[in-house]
Parts: structure tokens; C-alpha cells; sequence
């Protein structure tokens, strides 16, 4: 079910082709990011789980998982600009994907704490004789988490629904850096995102 999405007035933008645009995800944070570069668009999250090659390396296997995402949506839409995207968040050479439940969660932390790890979000545009895709890395530094911080974290809920078990705008506890684009680990490269849609022609 395709649901409209319209950005608060007075933002920057506007379309040069008269094309509906859809983001192809469920999440809050990716809409929200869009809603900043593009004036208004439709969600339409990709039905069914989408799945890529574990074997990939995390950036392509991002940059996978956006493209069917984009290609789940576009085929039934293909008269429309749909924009998917994923991210994956990679420590020690593995993905680490959304927790299986709290006790996953506090596992994840406790391996990220005090290190560095990388988040990847791949991103793909298609529309009527175009496709345009990328990935963007952003290298994140966590601080050291105690493990009552890790359990009152835990217990609120948020890790539950993000890879890696964390949102970087969720405390600011958690985090004591990082090297790239901020919005890339949230959920989407707003620069990139724009740049995209500007090579497009949805944008000017």
C-alpha cells in the first residue's frame, strides 16, 4: 500500500520532471531525511524480507538489498522515480543485522564498545531509462558503555529495529565520533541522496 508523504512547506526543492517520486522503505528516519532534500513523495515499503548474497562484502551487500528494494517497488510502479535504500553496519568483517531480542542487543553493544566500526548505506533510484545507485561509508567510533547503560539502553526499545543494535541519534552517550556523512548512519547520505536526484532531473 502506497502511502502519500508530504514534506513541510518552505523546503528546498522542486521537481523538473513531472514524476511521482517513492521511497521504497518502512523507516521513519529515512522518510524524514528525504522529506529534507524532496518537497513531497509516496512510501511504499518492498514486500517480503529482501535478501542478497552473505558472501558480499557489507558494502555491496548494501548496495544489493537497495537495489531490489528499488526493483520490488518499481515493477509495479514503473511510471514513478523509486528510490531504495539499506544499511548494514560492519564490525570485524561481519554484517551485524537488526537483533534477534534484547539479549542479541546487549551482545552487539558490548562488542562495539570502545571500537570502531562501519555502517554502509546503499542506495538505488530508478526511473524510465535510468538507474542510478551508490554506497556511502561512514566509520563510527562508540564509546566506552558500561553495562548499566547497555541494560537501561537495552530496555527502552530502540536498539530492537536497527542494524547494529543502535541509533546514533538515540544518546549521545553511545557515540564519541565519527569519520563521513552523519545522516548515512541514520539511515540515509542526505549529500549523496540529493546529488542523486539532481542527476536525475527531479531536482534542479
Amino acid at each position: 500500500m502506497r502511502t502519500p508523504f508530504f514534506a513541510p512547506r518552505g523546503l528546498p526543492g522542486g521537481r523538473l520532471l513531472n514524476m511521482e517520486l517513492i521511497l521504497a522503505s518502512a523507516s521513519p528516519r529515512r522518510r524524514e531525511i528525504l522529506a529534507r532534500i524532496f518537497p513531497s513523495f509516496s512510501v511504499e515499503p518492498a514486500e517480503g524480507e529482501e535478501r542478497a548474497d552473505l558472501s558480499l562484502p557489507p558494502a555491496q551487500y548494501a548496495g544489493a538489498l537497495a537495489q531490489k528494494k528499488a526493483e520490488s517497488v518499481f515493477a509495479r510502479h514503473p511510471d514513478a522515480a523509486v528510490l531504495g535504500a539499506d544499511t548494514v553496519v560492519a564490525f570485524g568483517g561481519r554484517i551485524l543485522g537488526k537483533p534477534k531480542d534484547a539479549a542479541d542487543a546487549k551482545r552487539t553493544l558490548r562488542a562495539l564498545s570502545g571500537r570502531e566500526h562501519a555502517v554502509y548505506t546503499g542506495y538505488c533510484l530508478l526511473l524510465a531509462g535510468k538507474a542510478l545507485h551508490g554506497v556511502c561509508e561512514t566509520k563510527v567510533f562508540f564509546r566506552e558503555l558500561s553495562d548499566a547503560f547497555i541494560d537501561e539502553y537495552v530496555a527502552g526499545g530502540s536498539p530492537m529495529d536497527k542494524a547494529g543494535s543502535y541509533g546514533i541519534q538515540d544518546d549521545a552517550r553511545l557515540v564519541r565520533g565519527w569519520s563521513g556523512s552523519y545522516t548515512n548512519v541514520v539511515g540515509l547520505p542526505e549529500e549523496e541522496i540529493r546529488k542523486c536526484l539532481t542527476e536525475a532531473g527531479l531536482l534542479p
